[in-house]
């Protein structure tokens, strides 16, 4: 009988505290029960709650405090919504999405310049822009965060076409972002966005992205490869974003009429 395995405590304790944190019985920065009480609760001893709390630590779960006990992890989740209304909306009062969402949200958003660059561009990204392989791009690169934590990383790419002697390659920040430059009629580019496509992964991290979102063990990441694409289904940026999969939520909805 499962009863009768000794790692019986040890699964029951990691599953029923899971459980009661990812349902909301818990709250953020709550403290747990103390080792003895857990414990006696489950009739283990210490040992095994020691290793149960270790794996709920490793899942990103839950944080442990020297003399303190374990406490419900706080993180912050953005919930980014992809509609075309969203999108028009966020345009006219000149924010980006990201940042758009995240203050609707109530929480401060913050996307940090790391580099502009011009490369030969990746098989992948050269594809989704109908150019050739190896052919020079423009890459943006970005760090977003939330409330000042790490959350994503975003690495925009554009054709050489559109975003040679723009802004865009300038190792300068845009208000609104890329794309209100490249639609504002004003503008040197002028071109209208009409649809995107993603393509959405979720794999383990590598230890520089571990080290750059501030991952705990055990977290995966989720690769979102968004295409956008103008009025004449021309491509006009490719962006890859490497986010933090316990720090976000993904709604798409499709206007099918």
């Amino acid at each position: 009988m499962q009863s009768s395995d000794p790692s019986f405590p040890y699964r029951k304790i990691v599953d029923e505290l899971r459980s009661a944190i990812l349902t909301g019985q818990f709250a953020a920065g709550e403290r747990l029960s103390s080792e003895w009480k857990l414990a006696e609760t489950y009739q283990a001893s210490r040992t095994t709650v020691r290793r149960a709390i270790a794996v709920l630590r490793a899942e990103g779960l839950v944080v442990t405090r020297q003399g303190q006990g374990a406490f419900v992890r706080s993180v912050p989740v953005v919930r980014l919504r992809v509609t075309g209304a969203n999108y028009r909306r966020h345009r006219e009062e000149k924010l980006p999405g990201f940042n758009a969402q995240v203050i609707e949200q109530g929480q401060r958003p913050e996307q940090r310049l790391l580099a502009v660059e011009m490369i030969s561009a990746p098989a992948e990204v050269a594809d989704r822009l109908d150019i050739e392989e190896a052919a020079t791009v423009v890459v943006r690169r970005r760090l977003f965060l939330v409330n000042d934590q790490p959350i994503a990383r975003c690495d925009s790419y554009y054709p050489l076409s559109i975003a040679a002697d723009t802004p865009i390659a300038e190792s300068s920040r845009i208000r609104g972002g890329a794309l209100s430059l490249i639609e504002d009629p004003a503008g040197p580019i002028r071109r209208v966005v009409s649809r995107s496509v993603d393509d959405l992964t979720s794999r383990m991290p590598t230890p520089a992205e571990v080290d750059e979102l501030g991952l705990n063990a055990g977290i995966p990441v989720v690769r979102v490869l968004r295409t956008i694409y103008d009025i004449d289904d021309a491509p006009l940026e490719v962006q890859e974003s490497i986010a933090a999969a316990d720090r976000h939520e993904f709604r798409y909805e499709v206007d099918m009429r």
